[in-house]
């Protein structure tokens, strides 16, 4: 692991393998340990950089913006040396950032993949997170840890991988309550409609047909609205593929990124 300073603030960030950069951006409701899974692919054949997103595990809050965290996280593209031909990969939060990443320094690097995300979220899914924030600050990370669990993984997976939700669940409690909770409320005030089409780096939406965070009907527009980009839907898969089905998620992206077979 490496801390880097960008603006006087720390990106706590890991790298493995070599080749080009790929940059991976985890979700609200994970750390970036939830691509474990497939590094060991990945780094085959790309650099691989997985940065705690700002405010998270070692990193500096970038405040409670997702323009801001987006800005903070374009610092690593000089900090690293990585030229303007890396790719980025965000899940979830992780993926409303790079969206935005990519509206706002998208010349800065090559491809986009966005899983699990959308241009915003319909009034049940902000009123959902307005209620996780309240919950967060007045019970703590465990009191939203189940509510977590149920929107990452369908409830079939939930029962049949006892050790993947313990897993999972290690890693959402050391998030810190008040960045959870700013979070939170970032995404439920969040719309990308004004500004989606201005995407121009060629564009890689996934989604899983169980994803009950950012259902596929959000998948489907984004797709729609971004020009070029391409819909993968994974059957039977939630929220967190790279997790639940490595290689479903690996097969996904390889052909898009230029990943050797697995």
């Amino acid at each position: 692991m490496t801390q880097i300073k960008i603006d006087n603030a720390i990106l706590d960030v890991a790298e493995h393998g070599s080749g080009k950069p790929l940059i991976l951006l985890h979700s609200l409701l994970a750390d970036r340990s939830v691509f474990n899974a497939v590094l060991p692919v990945l780094a085959r054949d790309r650099r691989v950089i997985v940065p705690d997103l700002p405010g998270f595990g070692g990193s500096s809050s970038a405040g409670s913006t997702i323009d801001g965290i987006a800005d903070r996280l374009a610092g690593l593209f000089d900090a690293l040396e990585l030229g303007t031909q890396a790719d980025v990969l965000g899940n979830g939060l992780g993926a409303f950032v790079a969206s935005t990443l990519a509206i706002r320094h998208g010349a800065r690097f090559d491809r986009l993949v966005l899983a699990g995300t959308g241009i915003g979220f319909p009034e049940e899914g902000r009123a959902t997170f307005r209620a996780m924030a309240e919950r967060v600050r007045g019970h703590g990370m465990e009191g939203v840890v189940d509510i977590a669990m149920k929107r990452l993984f369908p409830e079939t997976f939930r029962a049949a991988n006892p050790d993947i939700l313990a897993e999972r669940r290690v890693g959402l409690v050391k998030t810190h309550p008040d960045v959870f909770a700013q979070a939170c409320e970032a995404l439920a005030g969040f719309d990308l409609g004004a500004n989606i089409g201005r995407i121009a780096n060629p564009t890689l939406v996934v989604v899983g047909e169980l994803d009950a965070a950012t259902p596929p009907a959000m998948a489907q527009d984004l797709a729609a609205a971004i020009p070029g980009a391409t819909l993968i839907e994974l059957p039977g898969i939630g929220h967190a593929p790279m997790a639940q089905d490595p290689e479903a998620f690996l097969a996904a992206i390889a052909g898009f990124l230029g990943l050797r077979r697995f």
